[in-house]
């Protein structure tokens, strides 16, 4: 039996073992520690893959109007115009994909990783790529409050850490 929180991948800044800036990703079964580099690329990439799924169908709606192109046709241009779009540089945290979708003639957003899948519309690609990018520059500067603070003489390392954790939970 499935729940919501099968589909939905959480994130939020931490520290890695070293302690540098991390973000922890929780998705189902899945656990990982991943650099904000990653939880960045992975934002972008799921904003430009709302862009594209969007654009795709815009596309079919536009052959099938004006050009009065058969289904089999779009289908061969689109594939075509989507190997021109740029690849991305870096490397996401998730397998990410845009979809037009051929029954529903709606845009889609497919997500991955391990044996975790979901599909999003393009709004909800974008709030999630919100969400990354915010955990990203959390722990960017979650890391740098760290280090101030542990420079300050007033807090030890477990106080650093409780306050953190009560920072962390205040955000839930």
């Amino acid at each position: 039996m499935s729940t919501a929180d099968d589909y939905t991948a959480y994130i939020r800044s931490t520290i890695d073992s070293n302690g540098k800036a991390a973000c922890l990703l929780q998705w189902g079964q899945i656990t990982q520690l991943l650099t904000p580099e990653t939880v960045l690329t992975t934002a972008r990439d799921l904003m430009a893959a709302a862009a594209a799924a969007e654009t795709d169908i815009a596309l079919v709606d536009s052959f099938r109007a004006t050009l009065k192109a058969d289904m089999d046709t779009i289908g061969l241009m689109v594939m075509d115009i989507r190997k021109r779009r740029p690849s991305p540089k870096g490397k996401p945290a998730l397998r990410i994909a845009a979809v037009a979708g051929h029954r529903t003639h709606k845009p889609y957003v497919h997500i991955a990783r391990g044996s975790m899948k979901h599909e999003l519309d393009p709004d909800e690609a974008r709030e999630m790529a919100l969400h990354w990018t915010e955990a990203a520059i959390a722990a960017q500067i979650d890391v740098r409050l760290r280090y101030a603070l542990g420079e300050w003489d007033h807090l030890d390392a477990a106080a650093i850490e409780r306050l953190f954790t009560l920072l962390q939970g205040v955000q839930r």
